[in-house]
């Protein structure tokens, strides 16, 4: 627990540097926060598709198929006119606030983790940029599949490789912050203790 409430109090410091156990519980107890966010963010707005589903079946029963068993409940809608689809904007803006609170918690962390192994704290931005592009392409190329019957194919594959580019920088920044600490001072300061 000392280095999760440690993790906590260092969230200005990005001088110095972190051991891998005194990171990796502090990591884990943020993206934990940061799943209980999204899921926060994200039923209040799926809950309000699943009530518009079930008005628009109970007010229109020749147009859905329900199908309802032990364990699932599905509505199929038929009418292609339907808008069921409420405005997502609110919960592409909590997703995001949501994102930055997690890079807020992670910064000097992850800055000092990486101090440990003799790298700069800049080996951390990758996945930060190339989320912050996928939060706002998201949300274009959801409005566009949503208001045309074609795929806009051009911004959906660019959605698609920033989305590749930031998985792949995410997976090396975690092998990164895994790797062991350099033995000795280095450049950050002395050895953690």
């Amino acid at each position: 627990m000392s280095a999760v409430w440690g993790g906590f109090r260092r969230l200005a410091d990005f001088r110095g540097r972190d051991r891998r156990g005194r990171f990796w519980p502090y990591a884990l107890v943020v993206a934990v926060l940061l799943y209980v966010g999204m899921a926060a963010a994200m039923i209040p707005t799926m809950s309000g598709v699943f009530e518009e589903a079930a008005r628009y079946a109970a007010e229109n029963p020749e147009q859905v198929t329900v199908t309802a068993g032990p364990g699932h409940y599905s509505v199929q809608i038929h009418d292609p006119e339907a808008q069921l689809m409420p405005d997502m904007s609110g919960l592409f803006w909590a997703v995001r606030t949501v994102f930055v609170v997690a890079g807020v918690l992670l910064a000097a962390a992850v800055t000092r983790r990486l101090h440990d192994t003799g790298r700069a704290g800049w080996w951390g931005l990758p996945p930060l940029l190339f989320a912050a592009i996928a939060s706002i392409l998201f949300p274009t190329v959801m409005e566009q599949m949503m208001q045309s019957e074609e795929v806009a194919v051009a911004p959906f594959l660019l959605l698609l490789a920033n989305n590749m580019l930031y998985l792949a920088s995410l997976i090396g920044l975690i092998v990164l912050l895994c790797l062991k600490g350099a033995s000795g001072p280095n450049r950050y300061g002395p050895e953690p203790g």
